[in-house]
């Protein structure tokens, strides 16, 4: 029997359909938010280096999160997978600076590959909202 509280979040991605996931699923005060990889809302991959593809991967990821209730102020823990570890600081910083004061728990894993390979990193994120007012 499916929960019903459940609420699955699509995006632009040509993957979801295709591979049968959402971008992320919200179930009671959590949300969980699916690897989100360099992609323009035409399909396109993001231009530029592993940071400009970091900062596309959180915008994505502040959108599903806005979509289901929640903002990156929720996120207790992210994951990075990043292809070259040359990379690491330009990620680093791009998570940074919208973590910076929420400080999650994260993981930078250094990977062989992407799915494209003009993709340098993949981020996920889980959330927590807050409990509601009595």
């Amino acid at each position: 029997m499916a929960d019903a509280s459940r609420r699955n979040h699509s995006s632009a991605s040509p993957f979801e359909p295709l591979y049968g996931y959402s971008r992320a699923v919200r179930v009671g005060r959590r949300i969980d938010v699916a690897g989100c990889a360099p992609i323009e809302p035409d399909g396109s991959s993001t231009p530029g280096d592993a940071g400009a593809q970091a900062a596309r991967c959180l915008a994505i990821i502040g959108e599903a999160l806005e979509a289901l209730g929640g903002s990156f102020a929720d996120v207790v823990r992210t994951r990075m997978y990043i292809t070259d570890a040359a990379d690491a600081d330009r990620v680093g910083h791009a998570h940074g600076a919208i973590f910076k004061d929420i400080r999650p728990a994260a993981t930078m894993i250094v990977i062989p590959a992407l799915i494209r390979p003009e993709w340098k990193v993949e981020i996920e994120a889980e959330a927590i909202l807050p409990d509601s007012p009595a």
